[in-house]
């Protein structure tokens, strides 16, 4: 169209130039040229369709490979670490004379925490060893006693034998007609009384047998008084050694900023925290889905968001034995008819194994839990089988 347009154009500029000549013959007019395609053009549009197909089959191959490889690592970031808080009191009351800590000090097991007053319970010892001889001393009184005791029946033993010879005497005399009948009831009567005696003497033996523990021959610490007096003592010893409080545990004092020299204590009453830092675990908190082949002994990974390019190594300590909503204050109970499915989330325990990592490490701090079930989907899921395969 674009050389038709041209040559009339070039016609009318003939006829304007001459106008006194004859026009001249139109000239022929070719045909229009049409455009032969391009080889390239064909390439690139033979080579857009391979790329439109191979893209998605790019994917849908690698996204497939990649589910049938994957649920061998099973992930959540609903995780914190956790280390055992114990809260330290004493075991005796008393006004504070010692402060050898301060808030957030690293301490070690053994280490020296506070002192209470240790006069009063020293004088309660004294008072206890003290009791502890006035009862040995009872006891070698009581002995005396089963001595004596003894001795005065074997003398009622022989006044009774001397009473019944002479009653037999008086008897014998009595029968032959030559003693009166006076004498011989004054024989019997001496012998009743010796009689009455021996039975008062074997009583007084019974008596201070019972006070030695039926056992004569016991040992003076043995015996259940002195016993009782050296429990006090143990005691009173206890309660002295109590006024000096010792960390039972390695790890950090929190809580501690207000505890000072002077302040009075009461037994039992919480003054502060330890964080132990040798006892370091891992809650994370996984879905139910998340839990067909996870079991305890598999090994896991742990980024702690305070440190974000590091790893820790850790094990799988136990699963738990419900839900977080089993033992909420208030269970959610869906006996109603909107009850919608929600998928729960079970708390697992991990144990780090890395002992170096223990003290870098605070107790809820945020944490992202990779744990390696050494088990993948595999081919069989394919197919609609229950079973997956293991990665060995």
């Amino acid at each position: 169209m674009n050389a038709v347009a041209k040559i009339d154009e070039n016609a009318t500029k003939l006829e304007m130039e001459a106008p006194g000549q004859p026009a001249a013959a139109p000239m022929a007019v070719a045909p229009p040229v049409q455009p032969v395609p391009s080889p390239v053009k064909k390439k690139r549009r033979l080579g857009r369709s391979l790329l439109m197909v191979a893209l998605p089959a790019a994917l849908v191959v690698g996204g497939g490979y990649v589910w049938i490889t994957g649920g061998r690592y099973q992930e959540t970031e609903n995780a914190n670490l956790q280390q055992a808080k114990v809260s330290i009191a004493s075991d005796t009351a008393g006004r504070i004379v010692q402060v050898d800590i301060a808030d957030n000090q690293l301490v070690k097991q053994g280490d020296v925490l506070f002192a209470i007053d240790p006069e009063p319970y020293r004088i309660a010892l004294a008072q206890a060893d003290a009791a502890v001889a006035v009862a040995r001393v009872g006891i070698e009184q009581l002995r005396a006693a089963y001595s004596q005791a003894t001795a005065q029946e074997k003398s009622a033993t022989s006044e009774v034998d001397y009473a019944q010879s002479q009653y037999d005497r008086a008897a014998d005399l009595a029968q032959k007609g030559i003693n009166t009948k006076s004498a011989l009831d004054q024989a019997r009567n001496d012998l009743d009384k010796a009689k009455q005696q021996l039975a008062v003497a074997q009583q007084g033996i019974i008596s201070a047998k019972a006070a030695l523990a039926g056992n004569p021959d016991i040992e003076t610490d043995r015996h259940p008084t002195v016993m009782a007096a050296l429990a006090a003592r143990d005691k009173a010893a206890y309660d002295l050694a109590q006024t000096t409080v010792k960390a039972p545990a390695d790890g950090v004092i929190s809580q501690a900023s207000s505890f000072k020299v002077g302040q009075y204590v009461g037994s039992g009453t919480p003054l502060f925290s330890l964080v132990e830092t040798g006892d370091t675990w891992i809650e994370a908190n996984f879905k139910e889905t998340q839990l067909t082949h996870m079991k305890p002994g598999q090994k896991a990974e742990i980024v702690v968001d305070t440190y974000p390019g590091r790893t820790f190594e850790a094990t799988v300590k136990a699963i738990g034995a419900g839900t977080g909503a089993e033992f909420s204050l208030l269970p959610a109970q869906n006996a109603t008819g909107n009850w919608v499915k929600v998928t729960q989330r079970i708390p697992v325990r991990l144990e780090l194994t890395d002992a170096d990592a223990r003290m870098a490490l605070r107790t809820g701090m945020s944490t992202a839990v990779t744990v390696d079930t050494g088990v993948s989907r595999g081919f069989p899921a394919i197919f609609g089988h229950a079973t997956a395969g293991e990665v060995k």
